[in-house]
Parts: C-alpha cells; structure tokens; sequence
C-alpha cells in the first residue's frame, strides 16, 4: 500500500501515513494534500490550502520584481575638442546618472582630421574617470571603435541603495520644512 511522509498545515511532522488515510485528513481539515518532495522515500505530502499558496508565492514573485534593479545604461557623447563649460555640464550629467545608479558609456566622436589623434580622446576620458572617481569606478577601459572612442563607467553604489538613499534624503527635507513651517493644519 503506497504511503507519504505527512506534514501537517502549520509545518509539525504528522509521520508516515497509508495515502487513503492522508486524503481523509485532508478532508477532514478542508485543506489540500499536496506532494512537496515527489523524489523522496516515502514521498512527502503537506496539508496545506492550495489556493492561498499560490496567491502567497505569487505575492512575493510580485515584490521581488518590484525590489529588483534595472541596469538602465546612460550614454554621454562628447568631442575631443569640448569646451571647458560643455565638459563641466556632461561631468554633471555622468555625476547624477552615477549617484542613481546607472552605468554610463561616455562615446568620443571623432570627425575628420581628429582621427588621427586617438590620444586626445584618451586622455579626456581618463580625465572624465578622475574627476567622478568617488562615484563611479571604470568597468570597461577606453578603447577605440571606427570612429568613436568609447568607455563605460560603472556606480560604486547598486540602483536599490542608491533609491533608498535619495528616499531618506527627501524624507529628511520634507521633515527639516515641516519643522521650520511648522505643521500643515
């Protein structure tokens, strides 16, 4: 006679019991019986309420999705000839999309007879890594492709703590105006 090892509905071992006698539980109780381990010897089979155990592991599917990081990746194009303001605004540009949590892959576009001075866009881009070296590290090294120089910097912190951070510093302004104001009546 084929038996199952039983497990009760809140997780305590019932022991191993003939399948028939497990299905009158079941009923008994008004819950499913479910096989959990179809391999073991004896198979195990638990008493659980199979609807709400799938909307449960549905639920939590639904929240691990929800918390996951999506690595978005920015693109920031310069030119080797860039002027001082122009390379000041795309730092500040690298410098948000970094403390977010995004990658960056900064493109040098040469034209004409700038292609003939790779080294030029080398060093900008070295440059570039420097000055954001607190907030990014470099993940693939510049390297030249046709006529684009391109290389991607990776944030120091993930996308999830990056969010978290920008969350509490919100929260804390809203808190320090709520006081300065006092609050809305």
């Amino acid at each position: 006679m084929p038996e199952v090892r039983l497990v009760g509905p809140n997780g305590e071992q019932v022991g191993i019991v003939p399948i028939a006698k497990a299905l009158d539980l079941a009923r008994e109780s008004d819950l499913d019986l479910v096989e959990v381990a179809p391999t073991a010897r004896p198979p195990v089979a638990k008493l659980m309420d199979y609807g709400k155990f799938k909307y449960e592991s549905a639920m939590k599917a639904r929240d691990a999705r929800r918390n996951q990081a999506h690595t978005v990746i920015k693109e920031i194009k310069l030119r080797p000839k860039i002027d001082p303001h122009d390379y000041g605004t795309k730092k500040g540009h690298v410098e948000r999309f970094l403390k977010a949590g995004d990658k960056v892959k900064v493109t040098i576009m040469f034209r004409g007879r700038e292609q003939s001075r790779p080294e030029l866009g080398f060093r900008l881009l070295q440059r570039l890594a420097e000055d954001v070296e607190e907030l990014g590290f470099v993940e693939s090294r510049p390297k030249q492709d046709g006529r684009n120089m391109i290389m991607v910097l990776g944030p120091h912190k993930k996308k999830s703590e990056a969010k978290a951070e920008t969350r509490t510093a919100t929260g804390s302004r809203a808190r320090r105006q709520q006081e300065e104001h006092g609050s809305p009546a």
